[in-house]
């Protein structure tokens, strides 16, 4: 068997799977809107009457110091709200891609880039202080049941991974078959002919 023979069989092999392309980026829209669903809610709930996006606007303003910190919060929590919503249902995936990228790099580099590239801490001696503390004073099977206890180091890594799973789903799209794209333009594909 020549290499042309063999490479040709092993491309057909991978064509056959041209049929599951729909699943990659129904797991990156999957992915991606709990991740932006929790990050609104946690600037505003609007289904919380004690909630409102006051502290968000202050922190915008005081700690981050961004021009038109009302506005920028509105723009940030809406951008990850109803981005999560057009995540999950597929719908105008290219297009909310846009202002999710956007907010991912404005995070990372108000919040984000003065703590470097790691979003957990690599483990340390503070890391060792901190558990020997919570070993001899505190409940330190209760707090490391579901996992290990890590220091977060709010590095870039997290906002970079989200922007380049953005930048991906704004080249390929929602996907086939799980999106409402995918139906629309089925449905309006014949509209310009």
């Amino acid at each position: 068997m020549s290499v042309c023979n063999l490479t040709s069989g092993l491309q057909a092999i991978l064509d056959k799977t041209k049929v599951l392309d729909f699943l990659a980026p129904l797991a990156l829209r999957l992915y991606l809107a709990p991740v932006f669903w929790m990050a609104a809610n946690n600037k505003w709930n609007p289904f919380d009457s004690e909630s409102s996006l006051s502290g968000t606007i202050q922190w915008f303003e005081g700690s981050l110091g961004l021009p038109y910190p009302e506005l920028m919060a509105y723009l940030a929590w809406g951008a990850e709200y109803f981005g999560a919503i057009f995540l999950v249902l597929g719908l105008a995936v290219r297009w909310i891609s846009i202002p999710l990228m956007i907010t991912m790099i404005v995070a990372a580099v108000t919040v984000h880039w003065g703590n470097g590239w790691l979003a957990i801490a690599e483990p340390s001696a503070q890391l060792d202080m901190a558990r020997s503390i919570l070993q001899e004073h505190g409940n330190y099977d209760w707090l490391t049941q579901n996992g290990s206890f890590v220091i977060l180091n709010n590095g870039i890594e997290f906002a970079t991974t989200y922007f380049i799973m953005l930048l991906t789903l704004f080249f390929i799209g929602a996907g086939n078959y799980f999106s409402a794209d995918y139906w629309i333009a089925k449905k309006y594909a014949n509209c310009s002919k």
